[in-house]
């Protein structure tokens, strides 16, 4: 495994092995098989090929090389030219070494990327290539409540709390004492109460983490009555 700083963020390539698919003198050699990036920042994806000086008797040269994500009516397209990648994507060759690199990366962006050899006799593409997953640090989480009536005193409430995250969310549950102090006290998204006693009554935050971060919610007020 290797870390990789990136200009506009933090890129992890993971399973940093070179892949190579190839016969008859034609080759692709991905550098990374699985690419883990975070959103926003730059990643590059490289890889190198090799091709035939002959072939179908004739001389073989190359006529254009490109990445592409998806095929249509049959035809791989040129990443270049999708417009979701548009100001954001660069293609780098030089030598056989071609360079895929990808600015602000969004979470669309989580797909497999192929390399595609066109030449005046035939064309080749790498299959299967990286795949690229884009993390992103978790979103304010919302806090809802179940049910939503008034609370009597031994009934039972369900919080639920959830945010936005990749890799998914850990949850930890924080109630406020009477001196504006916060204390954990529960784990998961949902927090169970039962036979609920009056002094359960306060303000509760839900806290979402992953590797990337962390984020609180905003309070939700839990006033219990007395029967």
């Amino acid at each position: 495994m290797s870390f990789t700083a990136a200009a506009s963020g933090l890129v992890v390539f993971l399973l940093s092995v070179s892949v190579v698919q190839g016969e008859h003198g034609w080759g692709v050699t991905y550098s990374s098989t699985e690419i883990c990036a975070v959103k926003g920042s730059t990643v590059e994806i490289r890889c190198s090929f090799t091709y035939p000086s002959t072939w179908k008797g004739g001389v073989n040269t190359v006529e254009k090389t490109f990445w592409f994500t998806e095929k249509k009516d049959d035809e791989c397209v040129d990443l270049t030219t999708v417009s979701e990648y548009a100001g954001r994507v660069e293609d780098l060759c030089e030598n056989n070494i071609c360079t895929l690199r990808l600015r602000n990366l969004r979470e669309s962006d989580s797909v497999q990327y192929k390399f595609r050899i066109k030449t005046n006799q035939d064309t080749y593409f790498g299959y299967p290539g990286p795949t690229l997953s884009v993390t992103d640090s978790p979103k304010p989480p919302s806090v809802s409540v179940s049910p939503s009536a008034e609370i009597e005193e031994g009934s039972s409430v369900t919080l639920t709390c959830s945010s936005d995250a990749n890799p998914a969310a850990n949850y930890t549950w924080y109630q406020e004492d009477g001196n504006a102090h916060l204390s954990s006290f529960n784990e998961g998204p949902r927090l169970f109460l039962s036979s609920i006693p009056s002094s359960d009554s306060g303000q509760y935050y839900c806290r979402a983490g992953n590797m990337l971060g962390n984020t609180i919610s905003e309070s939700i007020s839990i006033d219990v009555t007395c029967e």
